[in-house]
């Protein structure tokens, strides 16, 4: 997604991985910062073991993780669970509306795009949690530059590109706080952010100065720093668009895109996405990650984000174990031109998106009637439902996967 008139589209640590200030690609991978605890031996001048005193006592066994997640979403209806992996755009001009499409459809998320920004005065946002009987998403996309939403309101923030070549890593993490300070007083919780495509495509194409670097390296350092930053601050943010659109053939929101093969997208545009996300990984547990509508030779059949290999690649393949969503599913063509909402939502939810994204006002109702429908039939897997909705409210910090 891109450009302010078209839209691109506060969270915990789950399982201890430690954060790095600095990403290395190109294979090399990047390891939590933990400490391994060892029981030392003392030996005798001859080499045999020593006595060391009184042997000590076995370590009490570490406790199990709890899961609190599962139950919590036992207690949810079945509708309200397909709810929770719905994002929908509301009117940000209409805050009365937007409150009563929440109430209505009990959406786990929302997306403000445009210009507007009524609703992101006045605390007119608490209207929406309000309404939401779980706490709700609320998403932008401030990645800066072209693709800004609270420009007007706090000021504007160079592009991705400018940032990499004026700023260091560390400014950058500074800058993204920031910026999350301000998003989150006005009621944004996620950013559809920061964009990890690796391209040196000219400054205003679709992705353009929205990359940080066409080197991998640099792309890699300066989006985790920006996502860093953006935790700090207490955003949740997504990383996109996977498994990459920077060296793409044209633009989702006019027609079908095709990205170079999978063979050469593991050689470059992939890299950050090793580096980033998986165990151990600096950025484990702690960000979303969005899927293109992209045609990808030798991987897809279909567009990315509603295609299983393309799921299956990102699980599997980089053991990513985090909220995935799609790119808008309502207003790009490289969907709409082939399915209709209901029909875009279905697929996205059965290949394996956690949440399918609409950046304008869609109303939920019949997006969730085909879910509820296709979960009845079997396209849509209860197991995978609710996994789903786990990794959703954990995202929320509403309970903790073991």
């Amino acid at each position: 997604m891109r450009a302010r008139h078209h839209p691109v589209t506060g969270h915990h640590r789950r399982r201890g991985a430690g954060l790095l200030l600095t990403a290395a690609v190109a294979g090399a991978a990047l390891a939590a910062g933990t400490v391994a605890v060892t029981t030392p031996v003392l030996t005798a001048h001859d080499g045999s073991a020593a006595a060391a005193g009184p042997p000590a006592a076995a370590p009490a066994a570490p406790e199990e993780p709890v899961d609190t997640c599962v139950p919590m979403v036992a207690e949810l209806s079945v509708r309200d669970r397909l709810a929770q992996r719905l994002m929908v755009g509301v009117d940000a001009s209409d805050p009365e509306g937007a409150a009563r499409s929440v109430r209505e459809s009990q959406v786990g998320g929302v997306f403000l795009g445009g210009n507007a920004t009524e609703l992101l005065q006045q605390d007119r946002m608490q209207a929406l949690q309000d309404a939401s009987r779980t706490p709700l998403a609320v998403a932008v996309d401030e990645e800066g530059g072209r693709v800004q939403r609270i420009d007007e309101l706090d000021g504007d923030i160079p592009s991705a590109r400018e940032m990499a070549a004026s700023r260091t890593p560390e400014q950058v993490t500074e800058l993204a706080r920031q910026r999350a300070e301000q998003l989150r007083a006005r009621g944004v919780t996620w950013n559809l952010a920061p964009s990890v495509d690796v391209s040196d495509q000219p400054r205003t194409d679709v992705i353009g100065d929205r990359s940080f670097s066409d080197d991998p390296d640099t792309a890699t350092r300066y989006a985790l720093a920006w996502a860093q930053g953006q935790q700090a601050g207490g955003v949740y943010g997504v990383l996109k668009h996977f498994p990459g659109h920077g060296a793409s053939s044209g633009d989702s929101h006019e027609g079908s895109v095709s990205v170079p093969p999978l063979a050469e997208l593991e050689r470059r545009d992939l890299l950050p996405y090793a580096a980033l996300v998986g165990p151990g990984m600096p950025l484990d547990g702690r960000v979303g990650v969005m899927l293109g509508h992209l045609d990808v030779p030798g991987l897809t059949e279909d567009p990315a984000s509603i295609d299983p290999a393309a799921y299956r690649l990102l699980r599997e393949t980089y053991r990513f174990d985090g909220v995935v969503m799609t790119d808008d599913l309502g207003a790009m063509k490289a969907i709409t031109d082939r399915f209709g909402l209901a029909e875009a939502t279905t697929r996205a939810l059965a290949a394996g998106a956690d949440i399918a994204l609409f950046s304008n006002v869609t109303p939920a109702g019949p997006l969730l009637d085909a879910a509820e429908q296709a979960l009845a039939d079997g396209r849509i897997s209860a197991e995978a439902n609710d996994a789903a909705v786990a990794r959703i409210l954990e995202s929320k910090a509403r309970c903790t996967r073991a």
